[in-house]
């Protein structure tokens, strides 16, 4: 996870945006070289978000930042633009060369941060379709950190996963509370065992590291890693190269069956 750099016009913006690029870029490389597999670029530094929609300035700097990690890495790039512009980041997506967007309120109404979120997968994917863009991967985060889901507390989290895989989602990811809590690995399990084997991808979308990741292991296709990559453990902070190294290995060591 790449946390791109407050954007113009954000309160906490103090980077031109060539500065920003250099960031993301610089930490774009570190990352494949490290031996990751794929790297997902978040405005993480805009707080506070804005609720599904975020202005044209926001959209060009994420591609702009897409564009340019495009060209310096060969792994997959994903976006995800907070909070919840599923259809900007599909916009960026498109114009960037990313292959695949991490989507928050996809199916079912939640409670975020940021206020009332209803679904968008109907407009969403009826959007990608009319860009031509249905190369572009939809990973979709149910019963998503940061949120309250009190209003669907009678439906499961196999069940949402099941609603998102209806609903042509192409993979799930299931999150702690917060950003950096690791999540429960009966969701894990859970989310994995309630879809048809091979339709869709499980992701786990928080708190991983070297300690837990062979918890979740045998439960899911792909970790997404972000906070526990940064010095001390805090996500704002720039990357720790010995805490990429050290991941890199839990993971190799998991794939060798060690």
């Amino acid at each position: 996870m790449v946390h791109v750099h407050a954007l113009p016009g954000t309160p906490h913006n103090n980077k031109t945006v060539q500065q920003i690029i250099d960031i993301a870029v610089s930490e774009s490389v570190a990352l494949e070289r490290a031996g990751f597999d794929a790297i997902i670029l978040e405005n993480m530094h805009d707080t506070p978000y804005l609720n599904r929609e975020v202005g044209p300035e926001i959209v060009a700097c994420m591609t702009a930042v897409c564009a340019a990690v495009h060209h310096a890495v060969h792994i997959p790039i994903g976006i995800q633009v907070l909070a919840g512009a599923n259809r900007a980041a599909l916009a960026v997506a498109q114009a960037g060369g990313a292959s695949f967007c991490r989507c928050e309120g996809f199916v079912f109404a939640h409670v975020a941060d940021e206020g009332m979120m209803n679904s968008d997968a109907g407009m969403l994917l009826r959007y990608r379709r009319q860009i031509g863009a249905d190369n572009i991967a939809i990973y979709a985060d149910i019963k998503k950190k940061h949120s309250a889901h009190a209003i669907t507390a009678d439906v499961s989290i196999a069940e949402t996963a099941k609603a998102a895989h209806f609903f042509n989602a192409d993979g799930v990811i299931v999150t702690g509370v917060a950003t950096g809590d690791p999540c429960s690995v009966d969701d894990v399990r859970n989310t994995s065992q309630a879809l048809p084997q091979g339709a869709m991808k499980t992701l786990v979308g928080s708190g991983v590291t070297p300690a837990n990741l062979s918890d979740v292991w045998p439960h899911a296709d792909a970790f997404i890693v972000g906070t526990y990559l940064k010095v001390a453990g805090q996500w704002e902070n720039p990357l720790d190269p010995e805490r990429l190294d050290l991941m890199v290995a839990a993971a190799r060591r998991l794939r060798k069956g060690a």
